[in-house]
């Protein structure tokens, strides 16, 4: 297929049905096609924007996740972090490098699984950019908006404010892990486990709850994983943190233990959970997690404080940044 013919397929992979574009982009005049989108922010709110790379064998292999479910985690990627500031998502554009051997039909599945993502969470795909590169990269910008008042930041958590996540951790780490070598875990947590491995949610409607909470002073998404982004959250709030308790999703319990390892090690070196990280005001924290809970049916789980200081301590001693580093050794 020439470059024409390959963009005149994703468009039409990316195009929403008539009723759901109304919902998704009614802002959105001009996408997929012409040289630069056409997009209209709203005068009462602040855009947010986004963007992030998906590198083959650096982000993914295809031996743990088929090209679908690539794409589909290079838009959530994106997506979490908009819910991490509050925002609603409203267009992305989507940038793709690949090797010249590349066929259309390896194209075509990739962009399946971001097209999937984005109407999920009613993302209009406006435009993007195709060229070769050595090895297979997917490069995502997402913009969203968030009222003024609403919109949170990685600063602005106070000493003694609890520190609370979205969900329980480790279910990621745990799908890599079963996605690379099988284990002798019950085919139930073997599938959730690989779905959050593959299919992450991004917690946007979490996020514009949280948000809309002026008790809640800074949030950050764990796309790195609890010790690197607690860490993250803690130094641009001018504060240390204590680590209490680490929620473990069953499946990497049942790892761990298979491994000998403590649940919440195995937890803590893990990433791309993509749930969120609150740091919330203590005297509400009660009334806000009661709230959560009614309207998610899941709870909010506290994870430890903020304190004066820099030092980031679980079980009386400091904690190491164990999560993902692109450029660790």
């Amino acid at each position: 297929m020439t470059e024409d013919e390959i963009v005149a397929a994703i468009s039409a992979l990316c195009q929403p049905e008539p009723a759901q574009r109304r919902r998704t982009a009614p802002r959105v005049f001009l996408g997929v096609g012409d040289d630069a989108a056409l997009w209209q922010p709203s005068r009462s709110h602040r855009s947010a924007i986004s963007s992030d790379m998906l590198v083959e064998n650096v982000d993914f292999t295809r031996e743990s996740m088929s090209l679908e479910d690539a794409g589909w985690r290079a838009m959530a990627a994106n997506l979490s972090d908009l819910a991490a500031m509050g925002a609603r998502p409203h267009l992305a554009t989507v940038a793709l490098g690949m090797p010249q051997a590349t066929i259309a039909g390896e194209i075509l599945e990739l962009y399946r699984g971001v097209a999937a993502c984005a109407k999920t969470y009613q993302v209009a795909i406006a435009g993007g950019d195709l060229s070769r590169a050595p090895v297979l990269t997917i490069a995502i910008t997402v913009v969203g908006e968030v009222r003024a008042t609403s919109a949170k930041t990685r600063a602005g958590g106070r000493p003694g404010d609890v520190l609370a996540v979205t969900g329980p951790l480790g279910a990621a780490r745990a799908g890599l892990e079963i996605a690379r070598e099988a284990a002798p875990i019950s085919d139930e947590l073997k599938t959730e486990a690989l779905a959050a491995f593959r299919h992450p949610q991004p917690r946007i409607a979490e996020g514009r709850f949280l948000a809309a909470s002026r008790n809640v002073r800074a949030m950050i998404d764990l796309s790195d994983g609890l010790s690197t982004d607690l860490a993250r959250l803690a130094a641009a709030s001018g504060c240390g943190a204590e680590v209490q308790t680490v929620p473990v999703a069953e499946p990497a319990r049942a790892l761990a233990s298979l491994r000998g390892e403590p649940p919440e090690v195995f937890t803590l070196a893990g990433g791309e959970d993509f749930e969120l990280l609150a740091a919330v005001g203590a005297r509400a924290f009660g009334h806000l997690a009661a709230r959560y809970a009614a309207r998610f049916s899941r709870p909010l789980l506290a994870v430890g404080v903020l304190r004066e200081g820099v030092e980031i301590a679980w079980n009386g001693a400091p904690l190491r940044r164990t999560g993902w580093d692109h450029f660790a050794r």
